[in-house]
């Protein structure tokens, strides 16, 4: 693998090719932050984004839990499932697609119609069932609209960071970008909670959707930094040549054939996340139903889970610098799996807080520096398309690992589900050890 001098290299590409020279990363124009060396958390442009993110996340988790309350109510507990699978689908079929909008469109322009269109659907449901009651079909229209828009929202989300902080300040970005996750994460039931128990679905949806316009509002505010040229000399933002839909799909995947130490680093982000997703999303209740413990248990693994990565968040927002990020990625992904792994094996509550902390913290600090080492490595014209990639591999193929957690537990037992998405961690471990990726640099 050849090397430009700024640590990314350019494995596989040959002179003419449409990638050629894509795999260099392509610098934006200085942040405000970048000019006066402040910390992007003290940066009043980032604050906005990252108040538009908090929003955005807890308006996302209030909705899920609405509709999911909802359908309950309305056709029972079986149905549930299907509401869920049915905004689930087109969230991952067309992830992809969505990727190339937010690079063809800009990733701001994107998340502001995406907000915009939220807003209005999760409004409109709110009125409808205000007026008539929720109903099966209204709640399936919604969340398949909703899925749709989701496949365009997540990649603009990720694309954006890179044009409003500096490249050496990503790593602080991404962190604070965690902290959004955990404050909505936790935040969001409660929200939903509290207003459902005294308005109903309808004013639960009404709140889902005022907390869209608060993402809106402030998304709107924020500045981002225009592309500059590509430093391998080929064009950018609006001097690139005509193409199609089809094309720029095409080019992304080229992108990531072309350049191995970018797709083995999306490859650790997607084997890194899949590690604790499944776990915490359909293990976790497993795992409390298989110990005999109740709701109070459960609450509490999960808000350890959340403290841990909420912590190594703090952290990673404050510190100037990473030394050796990669290998840093490496052993945190190492404890993340160990820790995954013995969650299962665990027989006492306190351990189980304890593996729970130990797995937010790892995971946070590992998925903190995958994200930003893919974004480093990216050129930003081509980060859509990236972000696109991980998202589905991660979020938008977490509902498979469901069904899975389910019949590996009645067969084997909660322990050898956990155990393997702790062997699925290892072997991220095992993929950030090679070359390409110890070479990454932030």
């Amino acid at each position: 693998m050849s090397d430009d001098g700024s640590g990314h290299g350019r494995a596989g590409l040959e002179p003419g090719t449409p990638t050629a020279g894509i795999a260099r990363p392509c610098v934006t124009h200085p942040t405000e932050a970048e000019r006066d060396g402040r910390p992007v958390y003290r940066d009043a442009n980032v604050l906005r984004w990252l108040g538009a993110y908090t929003a955005s996340v807890t308006g996302d988790v209030a909705y899920y839990f609405v509709l999911t309350w909802a359908a309950s109510r309305v056709a029972g507990a079986a149905q549930v499932g299907l509401v869920l699978a049915v905004g689930a689908a087109p969230r991952a079929v067309l992830m992809l697609g969505g990727g190339v909008l937010a690079d063809r469109f800009g990733p701001r322009r994107v998340l502001i119609a995406s907000d915009a269109v939220r807003s209005a659907m999760v409004a409109a449901v709110a009125l409808v069932t205000w007026i008539a009651g929720p109903g099966l079909w209204s709640l399936c229209l919604l969340a398949l609209a909703f899925g749709i828009v989701d496949a365009v929202f997540m990649p603009a989300v990720g694309a954006l960071p890179p044009r409003i902080a500096p490249v050496a300040q990503l790593a602080r970005v991404q962190a604070l970008r965690g902290l959004a996750v955990r404050l909505g994460n936790a935040v969001g039931p409660l929200i939903a909670a509290a207003v459902v128990a005294v308005g109903g679905a309808a004013a639960g949806f009404a709140v889902a959707g005022v907390l869209f316009v608060v993402s809106l509002v402030l998304i709107v505010l924020v500045r981002i930094a225009p592309l500059a040229p590509s430093p391998a000399g080929g064009p950018s933002g609006r001097d690139r040549p005509a193409t199609t839909f089809r094309d720029d799909l095409r080019e992304g995947w080229q992108l990531l054939r072309g350049d191995r130490r970018l797709a083995r680093l999306v490859t650790v982000l997607a084997l890194g996340e899949m590690c604790f997703s499944g776990p915490l999303a359909a293990g976790l209740v497993l795992f409390t139903q298989d110990r005999g413990w109740g709701p109070a248990e459960l609450g509490g693994l999960l808000a350890a889970f959340s403290i841990g990565g909420a912590a190594t968040g703090l952290v990673l927002a404050t510190v100037s610098r990473v030394p050796r990020a990669p290998a840093v990625m490496a052993t945190a992904l190492l404890l993340c799996g160990l820790a995954v792994a013995a969650l299962g094996r665990t027989q006492t509550t306190s351990t189980a807080l304890l593996c729970c902390g130990l797995v937010g913290a790892a995971s946070g600090t590992a998925g903190t520096l995958a994200h930003t080492l893919v974004q480093r490595a990216t050129e930003p014209r081509y980060l859509g398309r990236i972000t696109s990639v991980t998202t589905l591999c991660t979020l938008g193929l977490a509902p498979a690992l469901y069904p899975l957690a389910g019949v590996v537990t009645a067969r084997w037992g909660t322990g050898a589900f956990f155990l393997g998405c702790g062997a699925v961690c290892i072997a991220a471990v095992a993929l950030s050890l090679t070359a390409p990726v110890r070479r990454a640099e932030l």
